[in-house]
Formats: C-alpha cells, structure tokens, sequence
C-alpha cells in the first residue's frame, strides 16, 4: 500500500513538472528580431503623424474635386404642394369675387433652373490649379514628417545599441576587476609581498562605483528599448531584439559639403513644399482677382404647376402660378459687385503668398546653415572615433600590464584602478563618438530628404 501511494505521488509531481513546462512553452512569446530597415517600415505603417497627413491629402483632393465640378452644369429643383382657390375662365373681369374656405382645392408645382458656366474670367480654373498643387504640398508634408518618424526610430536603435555596448563595457571591466579582487584577497591571505589591506579597499570601493554604473547601463538599455517599442506601436511585453550588435564605424567615406547641398536642394521635401506652396498661392491670388468680373453662363428653366378645380388660361400675358407648364433658355451675365470686399480678399491672398516667399528665404538661408552643421559634427565624430580608438586599445593595454605586474607582486592596485579607469572612459567615448557619426549621418539624410532605407538608397 505504501509503496502504492508513493507512485502516486511520484506520478502527480511528473504531471505537475510536464504542465508546467507546457505551460511555460505556451506563455513564452516568440522573439522578434528587427534590422533598422525593418524597424522604420513598420513605423511607417503605424505612425499617427502620417495619418494625420494622409487625412489633410484626402481633404485637398476633396477640394480639387469641388472646383472641377463647378464646370458643370447646376440645377436646382423646388417642390409645392398645399391648397389653393379655384378659379374659373369667366372670373377672369370679374372684380366681385368672393373668397370661400370651403372652395379650397389643391395644387402642386415644380420648378427648376440650370446654370452651364461658359467663362468665368479664371474663376474655376485657378481655383482647380490650387488645389492641385494644393495637394503636392500635403503630399511634401507628409514626406517630411515620414523622415521625421525615420530619424527618430534611428535614434532610438542606435541609442539601444549604444546603451549595449556601454553596459558590454563595465561587465568588461567588473570581470578584469573582480578577478584582480580574487588575486588580491588571496596575496594577502598569504602574505605576499606588493599586498596591502589598503589594496583591497581600493578595489572593493572602485567595485561599488562599477557596480553603479552597471546599473545605469541597464537602466539606458531597458528605456532605449521601451522608447523603439513604443514608436514601432509594439506592446510593451513583445519580446523585441534588434539584428545589429555593435556599433562599428561605416565603411563608406562621407561625400563633400557640396554634395549633401546639392542633394537637398532635389530631395527635401521642404523645398518642393514651398515651391508648391508658391503656385498654390498665385493661382488663388488669381481666383480672387477673377471676382472683379462676371461670370458667362446658359441658363434654362422649366416651372409647372398643376391644380384640380381651376381652368387653365392660354394668354402670355397672364401667367397662374397654380397651373402653367413654361420654360426657355437664356444666355446670361451673373455679375457681383461689391464696395471693397474683394479688393481686401485679394489683399488678403497676395498678403499669404508675400509671407510665403519670406518663408523660401528663410528656408534658402537655413537649411544650408542646418547641413554645415550636421557635417561638421559627422566630421567631429569620425576625428573622435579615431582618436578614442587609439585611446582606449593603449589603455587596455595598460590595465592589462597593470594586472599582471600585481599578479607577479611587482605593481600596485593603484595602477590597475587608473589604468581599468582609463580603459572604461576611453572605451565609452569611442561608442559614443560612433554613435554621434551615426546621429549625424541620421540628421544629415533627414537634412538632404535621402532614402529612408538602406534598400531604397
């Protein structure tokens, strides 16, 4: 019976261990591993702003479709339908004619009136031209925010990178250190020479300040993919990896100032914006200046009305308006005048295209001045980057001499701490300066409107 009970117990604690590992299995999330390429297509699928834009595109295409329609005929149609008097032929003289609720019939009518305009001095025309390229400055805005959207997710991968690479350092050094600790702990135990109790202190309190800075690193590690998630509208529990593991200096030497001006002045959407902008506001200066004359149309109209308990009169002269059947057509000259209203509307838009041509003036001084500048950081950080490098392989070199001189009892614990310190300051500002050329290379294809995608360059 025991020995009975016992194999139950054996097999329930097998049941319990298999369900829980299935279920382990089931609750584990696949991991999902990203390029940058990958990274900024899908935020270009899930961005607000570019929806946003897509909507203000969609509202201007509206309005191109209403000026196109204002080339077309419009008709307008009125419906009646109540009670009215009856009347016959012979009441036609008569000036005695009482009026009597109870002789009450009913009528309905219809009238209706088509308007074709034939010339409308540019009217129509110049509003169909401003909205269309109404619609190309909507469609550069919406290109300008998409390379916002792709710079963003490119600081937010390169800063995850970085956070790696910065935490990859002081695990670096915490090893070196730690094992440098073990070798001291035990020189002293055994009383070597070269080891002093001060030596050990030393090491234990430069231990604590790495052990701080580890913290720090995952910290900025953790916020750097927290901040891709967010942009890339990912949940917060995906189980998101990025494809890149170091940050290592681009191979390809970055072409001449000249050239990213050049560039820009073809790319960036900011400069097709405004000369959009430009047409866009002559042609409604042009609209607005057309309201000073008339407008040419073929008109026609059509009136019916029909009533039970009245007779009909056939006399041109005498139209009733509860039965008739008439119509014609007319050529006609619709023409608005106003006291100054649309001097001021013309004022008004000359005023918005005047402000527009400040704005491409600005623009002309700016965006070269905003391109100098993201080059001469590019500059700084390739000069940086090599320079650090040097840097930090002769302090490695010295953190390694350091300890195998204490190992050997010949060196001080001083000597390792500078040289580890040196090392890990060295070491960060070499990433650091990587990653600044990345940034500044991220600034400067936003700054030219380059390709968002290493594919599509």
């Amino acid at each position: 019976m025991k020995i009975a009970s016992t194999g139950i117990v054996l097999l329930g604690a097998l049941l319990f261990c298999s369900y829980s590992i299935a279920a382990d299995e089931i609750t584990e999330k696949p991991r999902l591993v990203l390029s940058l390429d990958d990274c900024i297509r899908m935020a270009m699928k899930s961005a607000p702003e570019l929806g946003e834009a897509q909507a203000d595109i969609e509202q201007t295409a509206s309005k191109l479709e209403e000026a196109k329609s204002y080339r077309y005929p419009q008709v307008e149609v009125m419906s009646l339908f109540g009670p009215a008097p009856h009347a016959r032929k012979q009441e036609l003289t008569s000036t005695d004619t009482n009026f009597k609720l109870s002789e009450l019939t009913w009528f309905t009518s219809a009238d209706a009136s088509i308007i074709q305009p034939l010339y409308t001095f540019g009217k129509i025309s110049s509003n169909m031209t401003a909205a269309g390229h109404g619609i190309e400055v909507d469609r550069s805005r919406k290109e300008q925010r998409a390379n916002e959207v792709a710079l963003k997710v490119r600081e937010y991968y390169f800063g995850l990178m970085l956070a790696r690479e910065m935490k990859e350092v002081v695990l670096e050094v915490q090893e070196t250190l730690n094992k440098a600790r073990g070798k001291a702990h035990k020189m002293l135990e055994e009383q070597a020479n070269g080891v002093e109790e001060i030596d050990i202190f030393k090491l234990d309190a430069f231990s604590g300040e790495v052990g701080k800075y580890l913290e720090e690193a995952s910290k900025g590690e953790q916020l750097a993919l927290a901040a891709l998630k967010t942009r890339l509208a990912l949940p917060n529990d995906t189980n998101l990896d990025i494809s890149s593991d170091r940050l290592v200096m681009d191979e390809d030497s970055a072409p001449a100032y000249e050239t990213y001006l050049e560039n820009a002045r073809l790319q960036r959407p900011e400069f097709k914006q405004i000369a959009e902008g430009l047409k866009a506001r002559a042609a409604l200066v042009e609209a607005a200046e057309a309201n000073y004359y008339p407008d040419i149309f073929l008109g026609g109209l059509f009136s019916w009305a029909y009533s039970d308990d009245r007779d009909r009169i056939h006399n041109p002269y005498i139209t009733d308006q509860f039965k008739h059947i008439n119509g014609g057509v007319a050529l006609g000259a619709r023409w608005k005048l106003d006291f100054g209203i649309t001097g001021a509307k013309v004022a008004a838009e000359r005023a918005q295209y005047n402000r527009l041509l400040s704005t491409r003036e600005f623009a002309d001084a700016n965006i070269p001045l905003q391109i100098r500048k993201y080059y001469l950081d590019l500059k700084e950080a390739e000069n940086s980057a090599i320079a650090t490098r040097s840097a930090y392989s002769n302090a490695k070199k010295w953190a390694v001499t350091a300890v195998a001189n204490f190992d050997f009892g010949i060196g001080p614990a001083k000597e390792i701490l500078e040289g580890l310190q040196a090392y890990a300051r060295m070491r960060a500002a070499y990433f650091q300066s990587i990653y600044n050329l990345k940034i500044a290379r991220a600034n400067l294809d936003y700054a030219t409107g380059a390709p968002r995608t290493a594919a599509s360059k």
